[in-house]
């Protein structure tokens, strides 16, 4: 949900109180939790990727997967894993799983990097990191994975010039402040 802080002030008893306006309507919300002790969370809000950003960024991917005698799947899985953002629990805490080697990893999740094997009764393991899906970035997590893929793209000699390009870069580096 994106709003803003509007006000916030000290009781005399100690207590904190922040005033919020939203930009979406929250009146069904309000009944449903207005006597419920809450979990809050106030974060910076950033916008979710655009459609041009993700345009862009499955064109580079299908020119290096041209290059590079590749699937587009498997070049978008290297980039993620090479560029992308962990994925994080509602702690803040990277989220990984553990399978036992002899399970395909891509058959559950595609975005993970095996980080180390251990054994346990005699039984192989392989401990896994995951990464967010591109739909779940926001503006400067996709930003950071757009820039790995024009540098992959310019180190196999692609063109990763728009006629946009430019305007829509400026555009999106806003979007991320």
């Amino acid at each position: 949900m994106k709003g803003r802080i509007i006000d916030f002030s000290m009781s005399f008893g100690g207590k904190q109180r922040v005033t919020l306006e939203l930009d979406t309507d929250f009146r069904e919300g309000y009944e449903a939790l207005k006597d419920a002790v809450l979990e809050i969370v106030i974060k910076k809000w950033r916008a979710k990727r655009s459609k041009d950003a993700n345009a862009y960024f499955h064109l580079l991917v299908n020119e290096i997967a041209a290059a590079r005698g590749l699937s587009d799947d498997q070049v978008k899985i290297d980039l993620v894993t090479q560029y992308g953002t962990y994925a994080r629990d509602d702690d803040g805490m990277i989220v990984g799983f553990k399978l036992p080697a002899s399970v395909d990893v891509s058959t559950i999740y595609p975005y993970t990097r095996m980080y180390k094997e251990v054994e346990e009764n005699g039984k192989l393991f392989k401990c896994y990191l995951v990464y967010k899906q591109t739909r779940l970035m926001d503006t400067k997590e996709f930003s950071h994975l757009i820039d790995g893929a024009v540098q992959v793209a310019q180190e196999l000699n692609i063109d990763t010039d728009t006629p946009d390009r430019a305007a829509w870069w400026e555009r999106l580096k806003g979007e991320q402040s």
